[in-house]
């Protein structure tokens, strides 16, 4: 159960400050050790450098974010720079220390055609951006690009509990985001989002509604059975890569935003990584982490509900099959 507000500021923000500086504080002796040690303390090191760099930048963000309280801006647009700096530097501390290499197709200065998300950053539309999760640190990816490379303003929608995390609670709490419960939906929240999406804003929804694993896909799929949704069970089913998107959430938006162009995202590359193990076991990276990104203008999106949720499947599967082509599929 998420603690109320004042709870999670009073303690978990102390409670950061105090990790950090710990951090700071053992970081020169005990990299210097993991780093001498062979290959497995190597890996170690590796892992401190970034928890040295994710300590201080989500401190910084945070003392930026109670700066700005002091001086009563608690709604000011200056929070999509903070949290700008904030990703962009997990990013950079990725690439240097973890062995990150991002490829994205379709992201080439807006000069690919109009089916393509080389134009995210052009024009004067609003965007939906419906993506894949899979791996750790996906949403912060995409987050990152889409403030740094086509200065889009995100608007997401993201798991409550995410805010145990300091920074996202006060910083993303200050911005238009929606939160979804364990179990519940947050289609009205979503309604609300996308009908106030401005000509720089960018609306951010994972329809699987999780992080994939091979048994979430399954019991998504034995639900839409259960539901007698035969067809849609069918489709998710030959999808081996993805869980089958939750149409709720998408024809809420569609139906807030009907001016705003669909981004669909796929990557693959971080859905190996499912667990701290896994973490340990894959860092540093050895393989790109790709994605492909494609955009479809609003007028070539359907207006029915029942088309749209055809028409969500059909770009689904459009992404399952760029992520087969580039890797083994899971297991049935």
């Amino acid at each position: 159960m998420l603690p109320p507000p004042v709870v999670r500021r009073l303690l978990l923000t102390p409670l950061l400050f105090a990790l950090t500086l710990l951090v700071v504080v053992v970081f020169p002796v005990a990299y210097a050790v993991a780093y001498v040690l062979g290959r497995e303390r190597k890996r170690a090191a590796r892992l401190l450098w970034f928890a040295l760099v994710w300590g201080t930048r989500e401190s910084s963000a945070v003392l930026e974010c109670g700066w700005l309280w002091l001086r009563r801006r608690t709604r000011d647009d200056r929070h999509y720079d903070i949290i700008a700096r904030y990703v962009a530097g997990l990013y950079a501390a990725a690439e240097r220390r973890l062995g990150l290499r991002l490829v994205i197709e379709g992201a080439a200065e807006g000069k690919a055609g109009r089916d393509d998300a080389g134009e995210a950053g052009d024009g004067d539309r609003p965007l939906i951006v419906l993506s894949r999760h899979a791996g750790p640190g996906d949403a912060l990816l995409l987050v990152h690009h889409l403030l740094a490379d086509y200065r889009r303003r995100p608007r997401v929608v993201m798991k409550a509990m995410l805010q145990f995390d300091p920074c996202i609670d006060i910083a993303a709490n200050r911005m238009p985001n929606a939160w979804v419960s364990p179990g519940g939906g947050a289609v009205d929240d979503i309604a609300r989002l996308a009908a106030g999406l401005g000509p720089r804003d960018a609306l951010v929804i994972f329809p699987e509604g999780g992080n994939f694993s091979p048994e979430r896909r399954r019991r998504a799929i034995r639900r839409l059975a259960r539901l007698r949704r035969v067809r849609e069970a069918e489709r998710a089913a030959r999808m081996r890569n993805l869980m089958p998107p939750r149409p709720g959430g998408v024809l809420a938006a569609l139906e807030s935003a009907p001016s705003a162009d669909v981004v669909f995202v796929a990557h693959v590359g971080l859905d190996h990584m499912a667990t701290p193990g896994d973490i340990w076991r894959h860092v540093p990276l050895t393989g790109d982490v790709q994605a492909r990104w494609w955009r479809i203008p609003a007028e070539d999106v359907p207006r029915d509900r029942e088309a749209r949720t055809d028409w969500l499947y059909t770009q689904w599967e459009r992404a399952d099959a760029w992520i087969s082509a580039r890797k083994e599929p899971v297991p049935k």
